[in-house]
């Protein structure tokens, strides 16, 4: 029961990772650019979520702005930090997003306070049963939510128009535009996906630690980072896997390695012994 107990928290963690992380790896495959203010979007997502719901009591309500909100902020950002900067040297735009998550969170913290929002009213905490094992109502929309978001990425990217054209783009823009694609509508999509994932991962994590904080980003982004390189840099399947298997192993890490290494620490021993094995990656490829 044990086992099960940390396989089910493990693959809980690594579908949050998974949200946040497939939406960098998106941004990273189609423009090359490693996206840091992905975190302060994930961040905002979670303000969005508990002061809505604060406001209105509705959960519904608040994962619709949390969600779409998030996901139009993310096409404003390509619109008015990235667009102008394409054609710089990769650096330009790795530090103008750097820049920008610093920027962003020194606004929450203005905005919202240094210590954080909670929920009044916490929702989804009632302890629900499932053969012997017992999570919290969030704990289990939290997987749900994440395999619907995925499953429905992938049919978007392979069975919609717009899907075909966002993967041929990625594989060959110049022959994708030749073809009439239009490129800039490809990447507000993708943008805008992207966020919108994230902040869905911002507020799930809100719901399930009862609060959001402006630095609440930090942590996620480094390890969003080093997902999507143990992934493939630019594979979202390379990205999922690596999520979940890291989610795993932070889970049984922390019970079998506590005493020797924390959390953190233990991603990225891990993500340090795959590439040694393996230095590209588990996948290449969108």
């Amino acid at each position: 029961m044990l086992f099960l107990e940390l396989f089910i928290q493990g693959l809980l963690q690594g579908s949050i990772y998974a949200l946040v992380a497939v939406g960098l790896t998106l941004v990273y495959g189609l423009l090359r650019i490693l996206h840091i203010a992905h975190a302060g979007l994930y961040t905002l997502g979670g303000y969005f979520g508990v002061l809505v719901y604060n406001s209105s009591g509705s959960l519904m309500l608040s994962g619709i702005v949390a969600t779409f909100g998030v996901g139009i902020l993310g096409v404003i950002i390509y619109r008015l930090c990235y667009e102008a900067i394409l054609d710089q040297p990769p650096y330009v735009p790795l530090i103008a997003s750097i820049g920008l998550f610093i920027a962003m969170e020194e606004l929450y913290r203005i905005l919202f306070g240094s210590y954080g929002v909670s929920f009044t009213n916490p929702p989804l905490q009632q302890m629900l049963p499932l053969g012997g094992l017992y999570l919290r109502e969030g704990e289990w929309v939290t997987i749900l939510v994440s395999i619907i978001l995925i499953g429905g990425l992938a049919w978007l990217s392979s069975r919609t128009r717009l899907g075909l054209a966002w993967r041929a783009t990625v594989t060959d823009p110049q022959m994708a535009e030749s073809f009439g694609i239009d490129p800039i509508r490809v990447r507000y999509f993708n943008f805008f996906i992207g966020s919108a994932l994230a902040g869905t991962a911002g507020m799930i994590v809100g719901i399930l630690n009862n609060l959001v904080e402006p630095t609440m980003g930090s942590v996620p982004s480094y390890k969003a980072l080093a997902i999507i390189v143990l992934g493939g840099l630019g594979s979202v399947r390379g990205t999922l896997v690596a999520a979940l298997a890291l989610g795993v192993v932070e889970s049984f890490g922390t019970i079998y390695l506590g005493n020797v290494l924390n959390r953190d620490a233990i991603a990225f021993v891990f993500l340090i012994l795959v590439l040694m094995v393996r230095p590209q990656g588990m996948f290449r490829g969108v």
